[in-house]
């Protein structure tokens, strides 16, 4: 399954791309707002109406918008640096570091993104958003699985993802250095966890009584 592409066949990619990237930059002063999204285009010397037609959702567009493109740009860094070829961890770690370092955005204006989306209207769509990211890394990451591991895996990654992603946006060690040791820590207890996890299922007679549980 690969990650969805909206805006692979968009005639208005171009344009779409600088109302979005300007109402981002400003995301920080203005917020995701109508507001903004005025100001946005004026400031690119668009009517109101044409704003509106490029994103008819309005704030939350944008913001579903920029999530999707940056799932997409992750996708493209991982497969040309070859995170699939390499050893679990070490994908999972490559994939968090690769969205938050370069598609995460100024962090003001991804709190806000996601203080809106934290919304209970919008709460949603913050799920879905968090498992197009989740799933966008695992395909790139090489993953096939389509037994349990394929929802197990994406529920481990998007347990990983929040928590550093919370973290970082309140990280001001130099090159973000804190982030990373704190997802090394979060990736430590996941494979913790995993390994009592074959464990258990090594102990003599633990498939025969979980075969007795399901029956």
């Amino acid at each position: 399954m690969t990650p969805e592409n909206p805006a692979s066949i968009d005639p208005d990619e171009g344009l779409r791309d600088r109302l979005a990237d300007t109402v981002a930059a400003n995301a920080t002063f203005d917020g995701w707002t109508q507001t903004a999204i005025i100001h946005a285009a004026q400031g690119l010397g668009l009517s109101e109406g044409e704003a509106e037609r490029l994103f008819p959702a309005g704030p939350l567009g944008i913001v579903e918008y920029v999530s999707s493109r940056a799932d997409q740009r992750t996708v493209a860094d991982m497969e040309a640096a070859g995170v699939a070829g390499m050893k679990v961890r070490d994908r999972i770690r490559s994939a968090v570091r690769i969205r938050l370092e370069r598609h995460g955005g100024e962090r003001d204006a991804a709190r806000r993104a996601l203080s809106l989306l934290a919304l209970p209207l919008n709460a949603a769509l913050g799920l879905k958003l968090l498992y197009r990211t989740v799933d966008a890394m695992w395909y790139a990451a090489g993953d096939t699985s389509v037994d349990f591991n394929f929802y197990t895996k994406r529920a481990t990654l998007a347990g990983v993802y929040s928590a550093t992603l919370l973290y970082w946006l309140n990280d001001r060690t130099e090159g973000g250095q804190g982030t990373w040791d704190f997802l090394d820590r979060r990736l430590d207890d996941v494979m913790r966890i995993e390994k009592i996890k074959s464990q258990v299922r090594a102990w003599p007679g633990a498939r025969t009584r979980a075969g007795a549980v399901r029956r």
